[in-house]
């Protein structure tokens, strides 16, 4: 008997649509409202707002929105049409691709419209079913995506564990031995959950026992890591060991599309062999004027990375010293760890976004371990000093409540 193919959709909605009713358009896609900043307005309300991906202030900056602006007027947002291939492709494209490379430090790097279609694609280009991923477990949602297209073997290694990730790379060198493929290793830059900087250095360390390639995700690094905002390869001093370096445009950079980089070689097969961009409109032109604008702001106004870790560091010291555990973060991604159930966290967040007027991420099972709860803050260069201030006091009232179990109550009746 064939079963209708909706009716397991109708019973089993998945542990977080199992709670649409009661969370969407407040817990889960919410609303934010008004210019993108330190402030905006939910749910009529104005907020401080530690969600937004705007590391660096530039998505309302003055002459951003002027490039924006000017090139959706002349350009408009069709333009170029079709894919790069075939007829979307123009010299701006070209001038974004050679500015981004020469910024990380790579002979030639190639534009892609989404960070996330872009690595599932890259990933699926670069391997064979004869080659071997290894890939540490916590690595972003696109690259299991990625992972899972490949038809050959993968090895997962603890995160950011080098002992597991050598003890990995020797079952693939076996295994790769016997295929007569090679072996791709894939990390981030920064793990945008927890905060930390991949061990890149100790990875770039091990190709002097092993044979295989380096991807790096560096989505939270680039703009807010290294020299001038050149990534967490440059932090670390191993840019150079970093064989297919990726970065988006979506964090420090405000914006939408996302880049590969290295050597030519690799780029060009990149260009010819991934099909998410063969086969999609290109990148249009306001995003790729904006994006030049942007970069080049990068490169010349080191103040505004100065101002994002002076907000980072104002942030984490003060809820560090006000006994709130940040797990190791590295970076300006701060997470706070509290202990809960769901119905808990959808309680605990109302009462801060509705009676302290304070807006962040909640990240709760399935994305982490049942009972734990993640309080997600982003700091940009747009927030204040009494922002950060504002939340400390904030999140220490939200604690003391979570601790007494009055969210625990009202738990009780959110569920029911």
């Amino acid at each position: 008997m064939v079963t209708d193919l909706f009716d397991r959709i109708k019973g089993d909605k998945g542990p977080l649509g199992k709670w649409a009713e009661k969370a969407e358009g407040y817990y889960v896609f919410p609303k934010l409202e008004g210019p993108i900043s330190n402030r905006m307005s939910f749910n009529g309300k104005k907020v401080i707002t530690w969600s937004i991906n705007d590391y660096l202030g530039l998505a309302n900056h003055p002459e951003v929105l002027k490039v924006d602006g000017e090139s959706a007027s002349t350009d408009g947002m069709a333009y170029p049409m079709g894919a790069r291939m075939m007829s979307g492709h123009t010299k701006y494209h070209e001038q974004l691709e050679q500015e981004c490379a020469e910024f990380v430090g790579k002979e030639k790097a190639y534009l892609v419209n989404f960070g996330y279609q872009g690595m599932v694609s890259a990933i699926d280009a670069l391997v064979t079913k004869n080659d071997i991923i290894v890939y540490d477990m916590d690595t972003h949602a696109c690259i299991i995506d990625g992972v899972r297209l490949h038809a050959g073997k993968r090895f997962v290694y603890r995160h950011n564990d080098i002992e597991s990730c050598e003890k990995n790379l020797q079952r693939a060198t076996k295994m790769a031995e016997k295929t007569g493929g090679g072996i791709l290793l894939v990390s981030e830059g920064v793990f945008g959950m927890r905060g930390e900087q991949g061990r890149l250095k100790e990875i770039v360390a091990l190709k002097e026992k092993y044979n295989f390639r380096l991807l790096v995700d560096d989505a939270h690094g680039f703009g807010t890591l290294g020299e001038n905002g050149r990534g967490t390869g440059f932090e670390q001093g191993v840019q150079d060991g970093i064989d297919v370096y990726f970065a988006t445009f979506a964090k420090s950079m405000a914006g939408i599309g996302a880049f590969f980089a290295g050597d030519a070689d690799v780029i060009q097969y990149l260009q010819y062999n991934m099909r998410s961009q063969m086969f999609a409109k290109s990148l249009p032109m306001p995003m790729v004027k904006g994006a030049l604008k942007r970069l080049d702001m990068i490169r010349t106004m080191p103040e505004l990375k100065d101002k994002l870790w002076e907000i980072t560091n104002a942030l984490q010291s003060g809820l560090r010293n006000a006994g709130f555990d940040l797990g190791t973060t590295q970076t300006c991604i701060t997470p706070v760890y509290l202990k809960g159930d769901i119905p808990e966290a959808m309680a605990m967040v109302n009462d801060l976004r509705e009676n302290h007027g304070v807006f962040c991420s909640i990240v709760v099972y399935p994305v982490i371990p049942k009972g734990l709860i993640i309080l997600r803050l982003i700091p940009t260069a747009r927030h204040t000093i009494e922002d950060v201030n504002e939340t400390i006091k904030a999140f220490s009232a939200i604690r003391e409540k979570l601790e007494n179990g009055t969210y625990k109550k009202i738990a009780e009746q959110i569920v029911s």
